[in-house]
């Protein structure tokens, strides 16, 4: 059964705080979603609804076509891989494993031992004695190896140094490629994890600001910089995110359809046209000043 999930018109009230406010999108099989936002933003609490740990206060979240709250069909198939507290777990990475193999009918152990050769774990370590960083590689090992058709890491690199961070984004790509599934990988480390994404989804203060391929994102932040004046009178009734002006220069990036007609024009005027990442766009589209611009 191929795997697709909807958001449709999910909102999430704590009392009188609505964390998310009407929440639409879907994801499907075989595409990883880079799921972007500030601090209290609603990632997580977006992500919880599709772990069935909480119903939303209205909309509706479906996978397979179905609502999976206390559905033990879907719930089987979503995994939920977020940073907790081991110090009190004493039983060792093996045991702890062999009880992921018990509840994921499509555990593959080989793989894990082979991410865990890579992360540099050994079966024997006790869980309580592991690093944050160490951690957080166990974590990549579970979700990897379970092989569930949702993954979702939330998170899950803290602690963990450069080049471990580099195996567990190889890793991701190596399984997507084996065992095609929906992973949502929830992030601060845009910069880095951005070539990761097949779509971009960005939450702003509880509503999605961005529900788009990573190609479609990225295409449409250019910064033009040149003579002030050429480039106010280039970006009028343009969409600006962001402005810098020194002496008679100014840069200023924009968020929409750049065409190369576009591109051509601003060149014939002497202005730079230069490419923004998706960090540099995720940190101004969710400034507080242009939060209505892509709304």
């Amino acid at each position: 059964m191929k795997i697709e999930t909807t958001f449709e018109d999910i909102v999430l009230d704590y009392g009188d705080l609505r964390a998310l406010s009407k929440v639409s999108f879907s994801m499907e099989e075989g595409k990883t979603y880079g799921l972007i936002g500030r601090n209290g933003a609603g990632k997580t609490t977006l992500l919880s609804l599709l772990a069935s740990y909480q119903r939303p206060s209205g909309g509706s979240v479906k996978v397979y076509g179905e609502n999976p709250f206390e559905n033990a069909a879907i719930m089987k198939d979503v995994q939920f891989l977020y940073t907790r507290n081991l110090a009190d777990e004493d039983e060792t990475i093996a045991k702890y494993l062999k009880e992921c193999e018990s509840f994921r009918e499509n555990f593959d152990m080989e793989y894990a031992h082979t991410l865990m050769e890579r992360f540099g774990l050994k079966k024997d370590q006790k869980l309580s004695k592991l690093s944050t960083g160490m951690q957080s590689a166990l974590l990549v090992v579970e979700g990897l190896a379970a092989n569930s058709p949702i993954t979702i890491f939330d998170e899950i690199h803290h602690g963990m140094d450069a080049p471990s961070r580099n195996i567990y984004y190889e890793a991701i790509l190596e399984s997507q490629a084996k065992n095609p599934r929906i992973v949502i990988l929830s992030t601060h480390l845009v910069s880095e994890m951005a070539y990761l994404f097949d779509h971009v989804l960005i939450l702003d203060r509880g509503k999605l600001l961005i529900d788009e391929p990573y190609d479609d994102v990225v295409e449409r932040g250019v910064t033009l910089t040149g003579d002030a004046d050429k480039v106010d009178a280039f970006v009028t009734g343009r969409t600006v995110i962001d402005e810098k002006t020194l002496g008679k220069t100014k840069a200023a990036m924009l968020y929409e359809t750049f065409a190369d007609s576009d591109r051509k024009q601003a060149k014939e005027e002497g202005l730079q046209v230069s490419t923004v990442s998706l960090q540099e766009l995720f940190i101004h589209l969710t400034k507080e000043d242009n939060h209505e611009k892509t709304g």
